[in-house]
């Protein structure tokens, strides 16, 4: 009882607030999460960010039901405004978000493949970052002939509604979509804990692999789904591997590349198709920056050509540059190529699931199914009320003049139907529909028409029976309707699939030119590239007051580096992306430079060369690593490698290894030792704990190691040792070097 007492909320009285005294809810952290958190949670995850099978989230359901209702679907077009303020009926959130919507599915802006929203005026570029759509006001819409698809069999109970958020009408849960939107229609959001990054695909090939599926659930959809399509267009890397674990799991990611043309009479080149992830002013941006520090000697202007015809990036290149060679440079260092990653994770009867296309192809067709038999069985049960009424007329109609004689003799108008249903033992509904039957309809040839129609009647209810005891007559309803969309709506792909062995590779190492160049790292992550006639010319190396020297070595202009970070971290560059400077100058901040994560310092720079020697990691424990360079070799530009060395203890030195050779190793208290680096196996994995080289006992720990011959030990055999771990010798004075410092 007491544990209970003290989770329960409780008001008590806050004196520190002037001039009255604040009441302040104390409440337990785990009620907090619970009941004012948690709720949030669930509302951004089921009813704002997160897709559900019909490929719609509920803001783009309630603004196209909105469109539906208003008649936009045949009619004419009408102001957005218009259309934003007939939507708050179903949507509260304010008529900025609700336009902001409208813009995403309208065609002008060109968000997607198959945009549901006819637009007229200006609705913004989707690659394009600063070109702003115009107020509501100001623009029209209509929904987009394929949203007939979208709403077909909307009123025949196909799909469950509910209330608004105020009861004062309905909205439907789902919209009845003829074909796999979720699958159609990219699709962004970010919930709370989850999120959720569809790519879109093209319709036909879409509709095709549904079509594939519903045959043989074991089809292999790589052969009809190529790949993911995109509205901006581009050319996408064909890989198959990661598309089939896309496809499998629904995660991964896919490469696009921008698409260009080299007009040879002007020098110059133009794109005219960029990657859906990026924006023509990333992109330049991103060139300028590297035109302003050197990257790019190339290029002598970039602009922005983009006008009513469409996008259009214009490239100057100066006299005798390969625009190939360029051009696979800049697919590196620049947006124009990028990747799109892809979770597929949809609500499924209100739980997200991330799922492969093959799942959500499952899920799609079980509840377009159910849609279809819904449809049905409103259809059937028209048809039989249309039975129902026609079978009360029919035994009138045998006996009109007895009928007729019930009506005349009723004296009251609310007895004439109390009286029918007694004369021919019909229900109320039948007398009901007899009674209001004109006289001129009291005829032969209407009663042969109605007798006719209950005949026909019953067959078209008995054929709807068997479909809806029959998958296999659903399943083809679907697969029709399906083949119907793509001979009315089907398109070419916007996005060019290019297959590994299309692309040309160019090496790394004929970019830019080559020389040989002194390297300067200071403690505080200063780097200096020097040639070595302005070292000879220079004078001495300037650092910041707290700075100093730390590590210097010779290498190759081309030549690339490896960046040791304290986040176990590595990053990658190339010496050619550095400035020349001088030993005056402070040289380039390394953080900085290369976009490091916060709080995270420079510990060592390596050149690897051809990536065939090792790296030795000491750590404070004791221990080292002895890990072959080649795990850090990639074949794709990757800037940043996670999982450098292991994070089991703070590092302490790192030492580049071409061959083997003695190291000699300090403890905190005042030991040594001398080894040979051969008495360590090499491993491959990067993160490896590595083995125990000193014997750590109490606060003993490694301080740091460094080659011996830069030590200044004298008597190196005292300290050599044969097999590890060992607890070191004790160092003597003149192996510190004190005897040098007292004769200075």
């Amino acid at each position: 009882m007491a544990k209970k007492k003290e989770t329960e909320s409780k008001i008590v009285n806050n004196p520190n607030v002037e001039g009255l005294r604040a009441q302040v809810l104390e409440q337990a952290i785990t009620d907090t999460l619970e009941l004012n958190f948690m709720p949030y949670a669930m509302s951004v995850i089921m009813s704002r960010a997160i897709p559900e099978i019909d490929g719609f989230k509920p803001s783009h359901r309630k603004l196209l039901y909105t469109m539906y209702k208003m008649g936009l679907l045949t009619g004419a077009r009408t102001k957005s405004a218009n259309i934003v303020g007939q939507t708050m009926r179903l949507n509260p959130h304010g008529d900025g978000p609700i336009y902001e919507t409208m813009v995403r599915l309208a065609k002008g802006h060109g968000a997607l493949l198959t945009p549901f929203v006819d637009s007229k005026g200006n609705f913004g570029k989707v690659f394009s970052r600063d070109m702003a759509y115009a107020a509501s006001r100001y623009t029209e819409a209509k929904l987009s002939p394929i949203c007939a698809e979208v709403f077909a069999h909307i009123d025949d109970d196909t799909v469950d509604f509910v209330d608004n958020y105020d009861s004062t009408m309905k909205e439907p849960l789902l919209l009845p979509t003829t074909f796999p939107n979720v699958l159609v229609s990219a699709n962004t959001g970010i919930a709370v804990g989850m999120a959720s990054n569809i790519c879109g695909f093209n319709l036909t090939e879409v509709c095709l692999a549904a079509i594939e599926y519903i045959a043989d659930p074991n089809c292999d959809l790589m052969q009809t789904l190529k790949a993911p399509d995109f509205p901006t267009g581009g050319e996408l890397l064909y890989n198959a591997a990661e598309l089939e674990t896309i496809y499998r799991t629904g995660r991964g990611s896919v490469r696009i590349r921008a698409k260009w043309s080299y007009i040879k009479d002007g020098n110059l080149i133009e794109i005219t198709e960029i990657p859906y992830s990026t924006t023509t002013e990333a992109i330049i941006d991103k060139i300028a920056e590297l035109i302003k520090k050197n990257r790019i000697r190339d290029i002598s202007d970039v602009r922005d050509e983009t006008d009513m015809t469409g996008l259009k990036l214009t490239i100057d290149l100066k006299r005798g540059v390969d625009p190939d060679k360029l051009m696979a440079r800049l697919f590196r260092q620049t947006p124009l190529m990028d990747s799109f990653s892809c979770n597929f994770n949809i609500l499924i009867a209100g739980v997200p699931r991330v799922m492969g296309v093959k799942e959500i192809l499952e899920e799609w067709t079980a509840w377009r199914a159910d849609c279809v038999k819904r449809r049905v069985f409103s259809e059937r049960e028209e048809k039989f009320r249309r039975l129902h009424l026609l079978r009360g007329l029919e035994k009138i109609l045998l006996d009109i003049d007895k009928a007729i004689a019930i009506i005349r003799a009723t004296e009251e108008e609310g007895e004439v139907i109390p009286n029918l249903m007694i004369g021919f033992g019909i229900d109320e509904t039948q007398a009901e529909y007899v009674a209001e039957i004109r006289l001129r309809n009291i005829n032969k040839a209407y009663i042969i028409k109605r007798i006719e129609e209950i005949a026909s009647l019953e067959k078209e209810i008995e054929d709807l029976d068997n479909t809806l005891k029959s998958n296999r007559r659903i399943n083809s309803i679907i697969v029709n309707e399906l083949k119907a969309i793509i001979k009315k709506y089907g398109e070419d792909r916007k996005t060019t699939i290019v297959y590994e062995d299309e692309i040309d590779e160019f090496d790394e190492e004929e970019q830019g030119e080559d020389y040989l160049v002194n390297v300067f790292l200071s403690r505080e992550g200063y780097l200096k590239k020097i040639t070595p006639l302005s070292l000879r010319m220079g004078g001495e190396q300037k650092y910041k007051e707290s700075d100093g020297a730390f590590l210097s070595f010779e290498s190759q202009n081309k030549n690339e580096l490896l960046v040791f970070t304290d986040k176990q971290q590595v990053y990658k560059t190339r010496l050619r992306d550095f400035e020349d400077t001088k030993a005056s100058n402070l040289g380039v901040f390394l953080p900085t430079e290369l976009e490091m994560d916060d709080g995270e310092n420079v510990i060592y720079v390596m050149d690897p060369g051809d990536y065939s020697g090792h790296g030795l990691y000491f750590f404070e424990n004791g221990k080292v690593a002895r890990v072959e360079l080649s795990s850090f070799a990639t074949k794709t530009n990757r800037k940043k490698l996670t999982g450098a060395y292991s994070d089991k203890s703070p590092i302490k030195t790192i030492l580049l290894l071409k061959e083997d050779i003695e190291i000699a190793v300090f403890s905190t208290d005042g030991r040594a030792i001398i080894f040979n680096t051969s008495l360590l196996t090499p491993k491959t994995t990067r993160s490896t704990q590595g083995v125990q080289l000193l014997s750590i006992r109490g606060t003993r720990r490694l301080d740091y190691a460094i080659a011996v011959e830069e030590t200044l030990i004298s008597n190196l055999s005292r300290y050599r040792v044969r097999k590890i771990p060992v607890a070191g010798t004790l160092l003597q004075a003149e192996d510190r070097g004190e005897e040098q410092l007292e004769l200075l």
